[in-house]
């Protein structure tokens, strides 16, 4: 069966890797990547897809109701997958509000523009909305995030994700709307924007810059190889149960400060640097306010319905990840410069 599907920030991080597959792996559906490029968004992420039969791009802001509106008339949208967000931590703190506008104002746009539009035959269609661990909250020492855990945001970011799941949810039970959730642990992996942990000190080991570690470098995270997030995104959206909530892991937790000497070893090896070299840029800076102790996903239920599991370990996964980096050093140069953001003129030259 032919879908229609749209993509809302399919020219991120995670979005990039999610369009790459889908496009790639299902010729016959049409392939709607919606994204407002942001500082995140970058088309030269998907350059290798760009031209394919099956793939289109839409410059719209999920605040746009009326653009959204239009973009679900003109390719006849059958399914979303709702990636699009503001997802630093950091920035939420300095900007709140911008996180209140795109994570609950657009996804609620999202939500009911799907409504209208699928009303007649809700059955056919299916809104999968994408979320994250930090919506539970903090961990101590012992313990997993399950689907049932209690949401306890202590972020701005959390809090507006956590309330974009919330009413994802009550449009299901309200309105009988066809949604799914998921939500996955810390993603790292390639194309990955320098300004969250990994991609950035991978950034400033390459140019000797201090590494920035917050408070005592204790803070432990669970982390997942974006292109398996990827396939367990093409699973929960096949085969999840509508009304379901699955948690992404990847049974890997990483104590920063850890993760950080294993990253500073591995970019001494393959940049032939002496052995300790890069530790040595290791700085301790001042806590960020409101910080999670410890985030932990229980994946068993993805694993057991869905037959999804890690395919790489983390090792395998962070080394593939630096030669990304080292390879493709003209597209870090462009990002951390800001000149990727004059990619959609050169490409798109809109009116």
């Amino acid at each position: 069966m032919s879908k229609h599907v749209l993509i809302t920030g399919g020219a991120g991080f995670i979005g990039s890797h999610v369009v790459r597959l889908f496009v790639n792996k299902y010729p016959r559906y049409t392939i709607v990547n919606l994204d407002c490029l942001t500082y995140a968004g970058n088309l030269a992420n998907l350059q290798d897809v760009a031209g394919a039969s099956n793939y289109y791009f839409e410059k719209v802001n999920i605040l746009d109701a009326v653009a959204l509106n239009e973009v679900f008339i003109r390719y006849g949208i059958t399914d979303v997958l709702h990636l699009a967000a503001e997802s630093h931590v950091d920035r939420s703190i300095v900007s709140p509000l911008d996180f209140v506008y795109t994570n609950v104002i657009g996804t609620v746009n999202l939500l009911n523009v799907a409504k209208e539009n699928w009303k007649s035959n809700m059955d056919t269609h299916r809104f999968y909305h994408i979320s994250t661990d930090e919506v539970y909250g903090t961990l101590g020492a012992e313990g997993l995030f399950t689907e049932t855990t209690p949401y306890s945001p202590n972020s701005p970011y959390s809090a507006s994700k956590a309330s974009s799941d919330h009413f994802v949810r009550a449009y299901h039970e309200t309105y009988h709307l066809p949604t799914v959730v998921s939500n996955c642990s810390n993603n790292y992996g390639p194309y990955h924007f320098p300004e969250k942990l990994i991609p950035l000190f991978i950034n400033n080991i390459i140019h000797k810059k201090p590494l920035p570690v917050y408070g005592d470098g204790l803070y432990t995270r669970d982390w997942l190889f974006v292109k398996d997030h990827a396939r367990a995104i093409d699973l929960v959206f096949h085969q999840g149960k509508i009304g379901e909530t699955y948690n992404v892991g990847g049974f890997n937790e990483w104590k920063n400060i850890d993760l950080v000497k294993l990253l500073c070893s591995l970019m001494d090896e393959k940049l032939n640097r002496p052995a300790g070299e890069s530790a040595q840029l290791i700085t301790y800076v001042k806590d960020r306010p409101g910080h999670d102790l410890r985030y932990a996903i229980d994946a068993n239920k993805i694993n057991r319905e869905l037959g999804w599991y890690p395919s790489v370990t983390f090792e395998e996964g962070l080394s593939e990840t630096i030669d990304w980096y080292l390879s493709n050093g003209e597209w870090l140069q462009q990002v951390t410069s800001g000149d990727y953001q004059n990619y959609y003129q050169k490409m798109y030259n809109p009116a």
